[in-house]
């Protein structure tokens, strides 16, 4: 099921989103989000274009599809561009006009109709002002008339209202003063222009603002490439990504771009992966090691064969994620979406309710302050700042995130990774490399060859399917040895093995085989292995700092100490260090033996241990922490700790940044650095703080202004709030959100 997005640019409050979740859900049955930052439309279930550009069309707004999202993220940005200059040169109309208007009723210019020659005069002001209320709001007008259309209302309506009130109004007392008492002839055409000026400058603003927002997804669409070399029968030649297909052979110069998901088949080189995994250090590449879209080639020279189409690579897969998760609601924003849904005809009804009450019950001059009474309340209700706060917040988190290397699904998981309280991590695969290699290689006695005895070990060790034995494999081909099949050979369950080899090259008489036993404690007391009790002090030692020692004997006497370890991925113990400094719990649950676990926490600074566990035994460790008041996140691989992960409060999928870890884990780590792990907690800590922030913001700014706009405050201090303040307060809200919400990009999470 493919995903459709759709460009709906005429969107521009809370009130917009609403009505788009509520046809989709009405016509088509269907959940759809809705990106007002973005202004798209994404869904994820089956259903017709043509019918989707319907239901939007069926509320009032145009659109569009958008099929190359990298071409409309430019398309966009150079549509933003436009706007934005388009914006400030209606906002520097307006107030051009507006400001001198209000400044000469200020310092005691007549804004009441008392003669002819005002009519005159101010009829031509109100025939200018109608001139540049069509030229600078004609799309708040637009926009008021769509929604009616579609027999709803929404911010441009209140806009819409608020303006031609007081134009049509003023208008009113120009033609026909004699309608209206003397001292209710007052005009209020520089209500109408400068409410249009700071508007259109709060949303110029807010757009600069807003486009920061999404500049994370901006970058990602920013990694793929346009072009590749395609290797054909004919030469290389230069196509569109788009014309690739699985099995093509693409050739990769140095300082290039992958260009699709591929596999290595010639070369060898160094590929910069921090755009994907946030680890700066460039990771070798050679035959049969897997490319990822987007990185970028070092010095070498590779050819790799295509192995995933344009929309399957792991790119496309982050992008993907990201934009879900910019888009996605949390518990604490949908509230505002319930609110929302009724907050425009609401404002109307309270607006028509306050110039009513003025006008049959309030002081002369009842009409003109029934006027600025409507006109107020109108504008300054208007509920951009309502409808910014939540989702502002989520894109630049999400988007600082997702360039620290870290994947957040969705909303509620920031909100939930924000009271994380306990951390509960996994051993192989997390803290250490998942990857067993040979730390120390001892010989006991002095009658063996270092190189000839491993070179005997690891041909033995070729036959065992224990995951210590490609560690010792692995020793041997590092030193270039050549290894041979064994003669004899004989696996000992849990303990080790046995065989033989015979090498006359090396000093053996021809025929006579090397007898081997390799395997720990328990093999070399059932074989009465001699000189084995005076290396406990070693093993020991060994042990406690999470190293396996592994025995080795030579016909029936003890030859070497072979010590196994997995080692601990780069940044462990100061993430460790990191999380416990911010006052996590942290727990290590391992299905490891006690002892090495134990040493592994010891190493990496961790005092609560479980080990020795199965997979399901972990998923209830973690119902247990729960029940004790704990928020749980647990780290894991995303596969074989899945049941945890699961019932995790929040479940951490670390390392792979595969397919299956991106769709299953809260949150994705692309790299193995778990020094990110911390940053990411407080960066969630952060994000609710900022989206608070912004709701109380939002919401005292509307419940303390539209009893201001109303006139609550007029028998103490005898005055209204002007139309105009009332614009300039609402512009200003929605400016504020979004600044408050781009802090985030740049707040210190050390």
């Amino acid at each position: 099921m493919s995903t459709i997005i759709l460009s709906v640019p005429d969107m521009s409050c809370t009130s917009c989103i609403a009505k788009i979740e509520n046809a989709f859900q009405a016509q088509a049955g269907m959940s759809v989000r809705v990106n007002l930052a973005d202004k798209q439309v994404i869904i994820n279930e089956e259903i017709d274009i043509e019918k989707a550009k319907f239901i939007i069309q069926s509320v009032g707004y145009a659109s569009e599809q958008v099929l190359d999202a990298k071409l409309a993220a430019k398309e966009k940005g150079a549509l933003e561009e436009k706007q934005y200059h388009k914006q400030m040169w209606q906002a520097f109309i307006g107030l051009g006009v507006g400001i001198p208007l209000m400044l000469w009723g200020l310092f005691g210019g007549e804004m009441q109709i008392s003669n002819v020659t005002q009519q005159l005069t101010w009829g031509v002001v109100g025939v200018l002002t109608l001139v540049l209320m069509v030229t600078t709001g004609a799309h708040f007008y637009q926009g008021m008339w769509r929604a009616l259309k579609a027999k709803s209302a929404n911010m441009d309506s209140l806009i819409a209202l608020g303006t031609g009130a007081a134009w049509f109004y003023s208008m009113l007392v120009v033609l026909v003063p004699q309608w209206f008492p003397l001292d209710t002839r007052h005009v209020y055409f520089e209500a109408s222009v400068m409410i249009l000026g700071l508007i259109n400058l709060g949303h110029a603003l807010e757009l600069r603002a807003r486009g920061k927002t999404s500049a994370a997804v901006q970058s990602l669409l920013g990694l793929q490439a346009s072009t590749a070399i395609r290797i054909t029968d004919k030469g290389d030649e230069e196509v569109e990504i788009g014309a690739l297909a699985i099995g093509d052979r693409v050739r990769l110069k140095p300082g290039g771009r992958v260009a699709l998901d591929g596999e290595v088949l010639e070369g060898q080189s160094l590929l910069n992966e921090s755009m994907l995994t946030g680890e700066p250090v460039p990771v070798s590449k050679g035959v049969g090691d897997g490319v990822n879209a987007g990185t970028v080639n070092g010095n070498g020279s590779l050819i790799y064969r295509i192995t995933s189409g344009v929309e399957d690579t792991r790119l496309a897969k982050i992008i993907e994620l990201v934009q879900q998760a910019q888009t996605s609601k949390m518990p604490i924003g949908r509230l505002t979406d319930q609110i929302s849904a009724y907050f425009v005809p609401v404002v109307i009804v309270i607006a028509l309710f306050s110039a009513g009450i003025w006008y049959f019950a309030g002081p002369a001059p009842q009409l003109s302050h029934a006027l600025v009474v409507l006109t107020s309340v109108l504008i300054i209700a208007c509920p951009c700042a309502l409808g910014l706060a939540t989702p502002m917040s989520i894109m630049v988190s999400v988007g600082r995130a997702a360039k620290m290397g870290v994947l957040i699904r969705n909303g509620e998981a920031l909100q939930t990774a924000s009271k994380v309280s306990c951390v509960v991590l996994d051993k192989t695969g997390t803290l250490t490399q998942g990857k067993p290699m040979v730390t120390d290689f001892t010989l006991i006695g002095s009658g063996e060859d270092e190189s000839t005895l491993l070179r005997h070990i690891a041909s033995l060790e070729q036959a065992s399917e224990h995951p210590l034995a490609s560690a010792i494999i692995d020793k041997a081909k590092a030193a270039e040895l050549t290894l041979v099949e064994p003669e004899v050979f004989t696996n000992h369950q849990g303990m080790g093995i046995v065989g033989a080899i015979t090498l006359a090259s090396e000093g053996s008489a021809e025929g006579t085989p090397n007898e081997y036993a390799i395997g720990n404690r328990a093999l070399m007391d059932k074989l009465h292995i001699e000189g084995v009790a005076a290396q406990d002090s070693l093993t020991s030692t060994w042990a406690e700092t999470a190293k396996t020692p592994i025995y080795v004997s030579k016909s029936g006497s003890l030859v070497a100490l072979i010590a196994i370890s997995d080692p601990l991925h780069t940044g462990v113990i100061e993430a460790v260090s990191a999380l416990k400094a911010d006052g996590m719990r942290v727990v290590l649950l391992s299905g490891d033996n006690e002892k090495t676990v134990q040493a592994v926490a010891k190493q990496v600074g961790i005092d609560e241990v479980v080990a020795q566990v199965l997979p399901e035994e972990k998923q209830q460790h973690i119902i247990r922490l729960q029940a004790e008041g704990e928020v749980v996140a647990m780290v894991g691989d995303g596969i074989n700790d899945a049941p945890a992960l699961v019932s995790a409060d929040v479940g951490i999928a670390i390392g792979s940044g595969t397919e299956i870890a991106i769709e299953s884990a809260d949150l994705t780590l692309l790299s193995h650095q778990l020094t990110s792990l911390a940053s990411t907690f407080k960066l969630a800590k952060a994000g609710m703080r900022n989206i608070k922030q912004n709701l109380f913001g939002a919401f005292i700014y509307n419940i303390l202004g539209i009893p201001l706009a109303a006139g609550v405050l007029f028998p103490l201090t005898g005055m209204l709030l002007n139309p105009v303040i009332a614009g300039g307060a609402m512009a200003l809200s929605s400016l504020t959100v979004v600044t408050n919400a781009n802090r985030l990009r740049n707040q210190k999470l050390d």
